[in-house]
């Protein structure tokens, strides 16, 4: 049975590891396609067009939003960033299961447009393993590591309204659940519908025939 991409939108606090799993779902399973934002800011170094990011002008981000052409989009730090529909509508359409990184509101906003799509939010074991991971990095100081405790706290108040929480204990059970997760949305009741409506026709036929 052929099958529909899932679109999988993976949220969570920074520091509870989205990224590390997503990487180990995507080298572990060929099925997956990462969704890829557009944005106005430059290119950093060693980043490519199409990779990282799409890198558009202002003026050409601001005729996607008129034309609808991005499922979501915000502004942060002068810059836009945003989810192109048309890629993800053809990795979808190709059967790959889409996988997209984003925050709280752009993925209700998604859930708006994509009624089918599966909202997942990543947590930490605990708030005290949230901390000890982010000032684990050791790329941070303490005045960032408590805005993001901050942010993680004004974030939480927003993970009722995902379909499922995965606790990261162990990045390669997180990844295995939600490779499992994710897998499991091909066979929903909504996702069989030409299954469900041929069935019906065979066996009505067969019937006849009896």
């Amino acid at each position: 049975m052929e099958h529909q991409g899932v679109l999988a939108v993976i949220s969570g606090f920074s520091g509870a590891g989205k990224g590390t799993v997503m990487k180990a779902l995507l080298e572990g399973y060929d099925q997956y396609a990462l969704s890829i934002s557009a944005t106005t800011r430059e290119p950093r170094p060693g980043e490519e067009n199409g990779r990282e990011y799409f890198f558009v002008s202002e003026p050409e981000f601001e005729e996607m939003i008129e034309k609808g052409a991005l499922i979501e989009y915000a502004r942060y730090v002068n810059h836009y960033y945003g989810t192109p529909r048309a890629y993800v509508e053809s990795k979808l359409a190709e059967g790959k299961d889409v996988l997209l990184e984003i925050e709280i509101q752009g993925a209700l906003k998604v859930k708006e447009q994509f009624p089918e799509a599966l909202l997942v939010f990543l947590v930490p074991p605990s708030a005290a393993e949230l901390k000890e991971r982010l000032s684990g990095r050791g790329t941070e100081t303490e005045e960032v590591i408590e805005k993001r405790l901050k942010r993680a706290a004004e974030e939480a108040e927003g993970m009722a309204s995902y379909e499922y929480i995965l606790v990261n204990d162990k990045v390669e059970d997180c990844t295995a659940r939600l490779h499992a997760l994710i897998q499991s949305q091909h066979y929903r009741t909504s996702a069989c519908r030409e299954l469900i409506r041929r069935m019906e026709e065979e066996l009505k036929e067969l019937t006849k025939k009896a």
